[in-house]
C-alpha cells in the first residue's frame, strides 16, 4: 500500500504527463492537438486563401491601371487655375545693399533657376509665332516641341547684364511664373500686376514687355511628352529709391486680364502671391 507521500508525487507526474502531451502526443502523434494530416490541410487551406487574397489584389490594380493614361492625370478638375510662384523662393526677404553677403543668396537661387534659360540652351527649342496658342498632334508618345524662352528677354533682369539681378543697387528684381497644368489655355491677354500695399505707389518695370504671358506657351502636355518645356517667366524690377529703404514693403502680385482667377480667399496663392521686401542701406 502506498504511503501518503507517494501520492502528490504521483499526482505532480500525472499532470507533467498531461502537459507534455498537449505539446505532442507520442501515443496519437498529435502535436498541439492535431495530427499532421490535420496541419497540412490547415496550412493548405491558409496557403489557397491567401493566394486567392493576392490574385484578386493584383487584378484589382491591374484593372486599375488600364484606366490610367501613361500622358494625362485622368482626374484635373481640382487645379482648374494655376498657382503664381515667386523666385527667389522667398515670401520675407530683408538685405542691405551695401553688403553682398546678406543677398547673395537671392542672387545665387535667380542665377541657377535661370540655368535652363540661357539663350544657348533655348536655341535647341523653336522660335514660335507670338499671340496664339502653340497646339500640336502627334503620335502617342511623340515628344512635342517647345517655344523657346531666352533668358535674355528679361533685360534687366536677366542677370547677364547686371550679375546681382539689382540687388547692389538696391532695385531687386523678382521672378514670377505660373504652375503647370497640362492642358490650360488661359483665355484673354494674361499679364503679371503688382501693387504694394501702401497709399503711395511704388514703381516697377515689367520684364516681358508689360508683365505678359503670351499664349505662344500653351497649352503644356505633361512631364513625358513636354520634356524641355519651361514656363514663361515674368521679371519684376523693384524702382525703389531712398525714401523706401529701411522700410518693410508688401507687394502683392496678381494674373490680370484672363479667365484665370485671382481672388480665392480659400487659397491666397492662387493667381496671385503676396512678399514683403526690406531693404537697408
Amino acid at each position: 500500500m502506498a504511503s501518503n507521500e507517494d501520492k502528490p508525487a504521483a499526482k505532480e507526474d500525472e499532470n507533467a504527463g498531461s502537459w507534455k502531451d498537449s505539446i505532442f502526443n507520442p501515443r496519437t502523434g498529435e502535436f498541439c492537438g492535431r495530427t499532421a494530416k490535420s496541419w497540412g490541410l490547415i496550412l493548405l487551406f491558409y496557403l489557397v486563401f491567401y493566394a486567392f487574397l493576392a490574385g484578386m489584389f493584383v487584378l484589382t490594380i491591374w484593372v486599375m491601371l488600364l484606366t490610367l493614361d501613361d500622358y494625362v492625370p485622368k482626374y484635373r478638375d481640382r487645379v482648374p487655375h494655376p498657382g503664381l510662384v515667386i523666385r527667389p523662393k522667398q515670401l520675407d526677404m530683408l538685405f542691405n545693399r551695401s553688403q553682398p553677403l546678406q543677398f547673395a543668396q537671392y542672387v545665387q537661387t535667380l542665377e541657377s533657376f535661370l540655368q535652363h534659360y540661357n539663350d544657348t540652351e533655348q536655341e535647341r527649342n523653336v522660335a514660335c509665332a507670338a499671340g496664339g496658342y502653340f497646339e500640336q498632334e502627334g503620335e502617342v508618345g511623340e515628344q512635342r516641341k517647345v517655344c523657346q524662352f531666352k533668358r535674355s528677354d528679361l533685360s534687366l533682369c536677366s542677370g547677364l547684364s547686371d550679375s546681382t539681378f539689382g540687388y547692389t543697387e538696391g532695385r531687386p528684381c523678382v521672378l514670377l511664373k505660373m504652375n503647370r497644368i497640362i492642358g490650360l489655355k488661359p483665355r484673354g491677354d494674361p499679364y503679371v500686376n503688382c501693387t504694394a500695399k501702401r497709399d503711395t505707389p511704388i514703381q516697377m518695370q515689367y520684364f516681358p514687355s508689360e508683365g505678359r504671358f503670351d499664349k505662344m506657351y500653351f497649352p503644356y502636355y505633361g512631364n513625358k511628352l513636354h520634356e524641355r518645356y519651361v514656363q514663361p517667366l515674368v521679371a519684376v524690377k523693384l524702382l525703389l529709391n531712398k525714401d523706401d529703404y529701411n522700410t518693410e514693403l508688401t507687394i502683392e502680385c496678381r494674373i490680370e486680364g484672363s479667365d484665370l482667377r485671382n481672388n480665392d480667399d480659400r487659397d491666397k496663392f492662387l493667381g496671385r502671391v503676396t512678399f514683403r521686401i526690406t531693404v537697408k542701406e
